[in-house]
């Protein structure tokens, strides 16, 4: 028989903020089911997670007469890109987000 299974680790907070923006900065005008599908949360979490990002200024949200879509914003590019800095540091150590 097998040996024991590996825990299986939570993605953190801060993770999950980076998915979802580098899914919304590659789509570049992101409707939430692409979101939704690329970061690989269900629909009522990643909701939540879309409000958060939009209220810190991370994300815009758009919305025409039949659809809404994201687009990451300036501050939100620099996350992604502090964030990416400090996983290279992490890394250096052994460890991770």
């Amino acid at each position: 028989m097998g040996g024991l299974a590996q825990p299986q680790r939570t993605r953190s907070r801060i993770k999950i903020y980076f998915d979802i923006l580098s899914s919304v900065k590659e789509e570049g005008n992101a409707k939430p089911t692409r979101v939704l599908y690329r970061s690989n949360l269900s629909y009522d979490r990643l909701t939540r997670y879309l409000d958060e990002l939009v209220t810190k200024g991370l994300l815009a949200e758009v919305r025409s007469e039949d659809s809404r879509y994201y687009t990451i914003t300036e501050k939100g590019s620099e996350f992604l890109l502090e964030v990416k800095k400090a996983e290279a540091f992490l890394k250096g150590f052994g460890l991770s987000l």
